[in-house]
């Protein structure tokens, strides 16, 4: 038996979108045609898998001919779309690439070059909840590689509710060369070196990442802001070693709540866009469809920044609390057990992510480790209120950055069922060692309790 496929005929600039069921999935073949998801390009004849509650749109420059097998929630094609907006945002970060790379090498500007800024671009992406911001980061990372000239921007995420390349509680960065396909919201930015086989083109990317600890960014934004500029660090570290690499700009993708918040949060989140702007020396801002954050980040940041609002896409959904949640949940697992998604009935093979299915599926192992053999520290307390809910003249107790070790013996340790990041180790050298050290060490893996 086999499921009932369907053909859809899409004229040029016309995207088909499509929402996935939990267990459900869907098989995307391009018949004829160009066609691309969030910038990556669908590869004719081709079967491409998606599952795990996807949501994503095949869209056409030029007209194109799909077939779908499975049963989707919801299916549609719109004639509605800002992909003109978004290629010519590509275009103008183009120049700016080209400009940089000019400069370099010392060749001569063109004529209508002599007053343009020889910067890269580097571009921070704000916006409200649902409003886009990683599929914008997506499509503008894909354009970019895509074009030919051996680019290799930086994608940051500065989200820690999404897992990006790893587990939910991190942020991260890392270089990409090659377009980052989407076939589900496990992996939204593409898969890691560390949680699949390294011999897989689609896997090949080894992140920067930096361990939060907490999907909200109101539970400790101190921390946040440190470890946001720590992966600035890491970032320009590694463009002084390559200034090639320097010309291809970055991206960052940033949390809603960057945006917006409840009342008393305004400060928490000027200080935290700040952070990244003077972490990632952003020279571009781009506020995704809210009115009242770009008036804003014209007041504050206009004068010696570029802000531009963009427009939202009509295909976005509206994700609620249980969605994220089973989402996390998806990304976690498939970090430690990798992707292991069913296509719909008759359908034998298919990609995912650019691999086939088979190959993204893992075995992990697991170990048994003396207490006395690993130490764990929680950073601040557990379940810590904000500063402005404490009394008048009060002050902590235990700042909100520091280092506490934990008893695992005891039984309130609260430990069980926990995700850790191990972390590189400490300086070999007690004379460059400092109390806080453990907060500007990277994370090499993961262990759950």
């Amino acid at each position: 038996m086999s499921e009932e496929s369907k053909e859809w005929v899409l004229e040029p600039e016309t995207e088909y979108r499509f929402e996935l069921d939990p267990g459900s999935s869907l098989v995307i073949k391009l018949i004829r045609g160009n066609a691309e998801i969030f910038g990556a390009e669908l590869a004719e004849g081709k079967t491409y898998l998606f599952a795990f509650e996807c949501k994503a749109a095949v869209f056409t420059w030029r007209g194109c001919t799909i077939q779908v097998t499975g049963r989707p929630s919801t299916e549609y094609v719109s004639e509605e779309t800002p992909m003109t907006a978004y290629a010519n945002l590509h275009m103008a970060f183009e120049q700016m690439r080209v400009r940089a790379l000019r400069a370099l090498h010392g060749s001569p500007l063109s004529d209508d070059d002599h007053n343009a800024n020889a910067e890269p671009p580097r571009v921070l992406i704000l916006g409200p909840e649902n409003s886009g911001k990683t599929t914008i980061c997506k499509i503008l990372t894909n354009y970019a590689v895509r074009v030919g000239q051996d680019w290799s921007p930086i994608l940051v995420n500065v989200d820690p509710s999404e897992g990006a390349w790893t587990v939910p509680g991190t942020i991260s960065a890392t270089a990409v060369s090659s377009p980052i396909a989407t076939a589900s919201p496990v992996n939204p930015l593409g898969s890691s070196a560390t949680s699949a086989l390294t011999v897989l083109a689609s896997n090949a990317l080894t992140p920067l990442v930096y361990w939060y600890g907490y999907s909200d960014t109101r539970r400790n934004p101190l921390l946040l802001d440190r470890l946001i500029r720590n992966l600035g660090e890491g970032i320009f570290e590694k463009h002084d070693n390559d200034p090639e690499a320097r010309a291809s700009g970055l991206f960052i993708d940033t949390p809603s709540s960057f945006a917006s918040g409840p009342a008393g949060s305004a400060d928490s989140r000027n200080s935290l866009i700040k952070a990244c702007i003077d972490a990632f020396r952003i020279n571009v801002i781009l506020v995704v469809g809210h009115e009242k954050l770009n008036v804003e980040m014209q007041r504050s940041y206009g004068g010696r920044l570029t802000v531009v609002k963009i427009p939202k896409s009509g295909g976005v959904v509206e994700l609620d609390l249980s969605y994220r949640e089973r989402v996390q949940n998806y990304q976690l697992h498939a970090y430690m057990y990798g992707q292991k998604a069913t296509p719909p009935l008759g359908i034998t093979s298919a990609i995912v992510a650019g691999e086939v299915a088979t190959d993204l599926v893992l075995s992990p192992s697991s170990s048994i480790i003396k207490f006395e053999d690993i130490t764990i520290y929680r950073i601040g307390q557990e379940n810590m209120a904000p500063s402005s809910a404490l009394p008048i003249g009060a002050t902590r107790t235990l700042s909100e950055v520091q280092p506490t070790m934990l008893d695992l013996a005891s039984a309130g340790s609260g430990l069980l069922n926990r995700a850790l990041a191990v972390l590189s180790p400490f300086n070999t050298d007690e004379n460059e060692r400092y109390d806080e050290e453990i907060l500007d060490l990277s994370v090499t893996g993961f262990l759950v309790m």
